[in-house]
């Protein structure tokens, strides 16, 4: 299963990227240890890993500690080794959503539009992780169950809100 995956990390200086090879990685700690490599000094890491235009999984470290995992679908761990790594242990369905805040995201907008959303996605892990930086759960779970968005779409769209698209756009082109 091909992926893409991409580590934009903070510091006082602003945003940059840089593309992380995943090939060996034994487990999620070797893949938080790539995601330090990156910057070590940095205030914010995030690895963005898409995978097969299917999967979606966001990475956070907060000065180098405190890994955070949020996966688009648990379905990726059944379908790579990859997947298993980053998603397998995250059993449950996602965190950081209460329920006031579920049931106005099942309801729509505030134009009464619902979101076309995947009825099969089992989102896992923490929706809220990046809630401090603009984006709650209540923006990232539509993200990524909106149909038509693929995991690269909702990457984009994550960095625009956090000022730093244009750094993983250079990636891609590459």
């Amino acid at each position: 299963m091909s992926y893409f995956a991409a580590a934009v990390v903070r510091d006082e200086s602003g945003w940059t990227a840089a593309e992380v090879n995943l090939r060996g990685v034994t487990d999620v700690d070797d893949v938080a240890e790539r995601l330090r490599d990156v910057d070590t000094d940095a205030d914010l890491s995030l690895l963005f890993v898409e995978a097969e235009d299917a999967y979606l999984v966001i990475l956070r470290l907060d000065e180098g500690e405190d890994l955070r995992i949020f996966g688009s679908d648990s379905a990726y761990a059944e379908e790579s080794r990859l997947g298993a790594l980053l998603v397998g242990d995250l059993k449950a369905s996602v965190t950081g959503v209460d329920e006031t805040e579920a049931s106005h995201r099942a309801g729509g907008d505030e134009d009464g539009e619902q979101p076309a959303a995947d009825p099969e996605a089992d989102p896992v892990g923490d929706a809220d992780l990046l809630a401090d930086v603009g984006v709650p759960a209540t923006k990232l779970l539509p993200l990524c169950g909106h149909e038509g968005m693929l995991p690269a779409d909702v990457t984009a769209e994550i960095c625009t809100l956090l000022g730093c698209a244009d750094e993983v756009e250079e990636l891609r082109e590459v």
